[in-house]
């Protein structure tokens, strides 16, 4: 999912539209790692040594990794799963409901979320 999370941060650039990561690698050097070398640019928080049953994943509920929320500027949550297309109609979808003219386009090697 990398690549078209780089690819919505560089098309929503300027937009108010923010990624927020939780990994649950569950040893903290190599997650340091991995956000190196996957360019992630974008905030990431760590879900603890317990990996997929740490805090942050209990508190929201997540049973499948990676599960993904769109949420709007209230903290509607508009989209609960684990990506395919509907990922990018519900930003396109909310970004051009308050007036900012987007579409969203597949970049050259980019996979995951069709």
């Amino acid at each position: 999912m990398y690549p078209h999370e780089r690819s919505l941060v560089k098309q929503l650039d300027g937009k108010p539209f923010v990624i927020i990561g939780i990994n649950s690698d569950d040893d903290r050097d190599e997650l340091k790692k991995r956000i190196t070398e996957e360019n992630i640019s974008w905030r990431s928080f760590w879900n603890g040594p317990e990996g997929t049953g740490g805090p942050i994943s209990k508190r929201w509920n997540v049973k499948g990794w990676p599960t993904l929320y769109i949420l709007d500027a209230e903290g509607v949550i508009h989209y609960k799963g684990h990506g395919g297309p509907e990922v990018d109609k519900t930003i396109e979808k909310l970004l051009n409901d308050m007036g900012h003219e987007v579409k969203l386009e597949k970049e050259d090697g980019e996979e995951g979320h069709e």
